[in-house]
């Protein structure tokens, strides 16, 4: 049976790894949270006291940590325990130097290695329908994907070593944007007069069509699986979004590519967190739009 550590329990993955174990492979789990631990261990992980720990001997270890200074944190840490042709899965959303460092310290220490961050949030998480952006050699993708495969609804191949994180700082970055263009849309029809149903009728099959509004619409009743609907209690919250624009902006100066629209965007909700805003879904972002006191009809 294939030996899995998993290094991350929290929200993401904690139910990442009771897939795992939901698919029959064998799964110890590390987090420094009791709580996460937890729910790890009523879901069938094994627990590992330290990163080092889960991490040695096992045929695959799988990350999912909050910024870029955490995984190559953990990468030196289990680097001289994991065992030679190791595959290290990184699923974190971090900042392409980190990406390209983790697979660095992978490379020293004869380890395979995909960086593979995720997009559909908790419910994806806990529903194993993630898309998995994945980057690395064709070898370390072929032997990736049996494991993705339990936690995921696609695992989409981006290229070699870093490129999954460019495919998630890119794809944010337009879910971003759209988001705040549905948003102003939806208020400055509120202010013409139409109903929010009827907006979204026309919108959802006309040429403004996206999935900020089909699938995560940002104000209530249109679609009822929206945060919108549950006071916006995320999904997937407003300073994580903050979060991976920075990561966008961080990559657009490295590489000099011109994104006023993702620099507005990092603008708009570094506003709308110091709003207190921070864990709000990010599809509230409506608010900002509603601040304005007059009508314009």
């Amino acid at each position: 049976m294939t030996t899995i550590g998993f290094i991350g329990l929290g929200n993401m993955g904690g139910p990442m790894a009771a897939n795992l174990v939901k698919a029959g492979l064998n799964v110890t789990g590390f987090d420094l949270s009791a709580e996460a631990v937890a729910a790890a261990r009523e879901a069938g992980c094994a627990i590992a006291e330290t990163a080092q720990e889960a991490a040695e001997g096992r045929d695959v270890v799988v990350t999912m940590l909050p910024a870029g200074k955490h995984v190559v944190g953990v990468y030196e840490d289990i680097s001289g325990v994991v065992k030679t042709g190791c595959l290290l899965i990184e699923c974190s959303t971090i900042d392409i130097k980190s990406a390209a460092r983790a697979h660095e310290i992978a490379s020293q220490a004869g380890a395979l290695s995909v960086d593979a961050p995720v997009s559909g949030g908790i419910m994806g998480a806990i529903n194993g329908t993630l898309t998995f952006m994945a980057g690395g050699t064709n070898e370390a993708l072929d032997a990736a994907e049996p494991i993705l495969d339990p936690m995921a609804g696609r695992v989409v191949r981006c290229g070699s070593a870093t490129a999954g994180q460019a495919a998630k700082v890119c794809n944010n970055m337009i879910l971003a944007v759209t988001m705040i263009g549905t948003a102003e849309a939806f208020e400055m029809g509120r202010r013409l007069g139409l109903e929010d149903q009827a907006l979204f009728d026309v919108v959802s099959t006309a040429s403004g069509q996206s999935w900020s509004t089909t699938t995560y619409c940002p104000v209530p009743g249109p679609v009822p699986t929206s945060p919108a609907n549950n006071d916006y209690k995320p999904g997937f919250a407003a300073e994580l979004m903050l979060k991976d624009l920075g990561l966008s902006q961080d990559a657009a100066e490295q590489t000099n590519a011109y994104t006023p629209m993702g620099a507005k965007a990092l603008d708009l909700y570094k506003t709308f967190c110091e709003q207190g805003h921070q864990g709000t879904d990010f599809s509230g972002i409506i608010k900002l739009m509603q601040q304005a006191k007059n009508s314009v009809i």
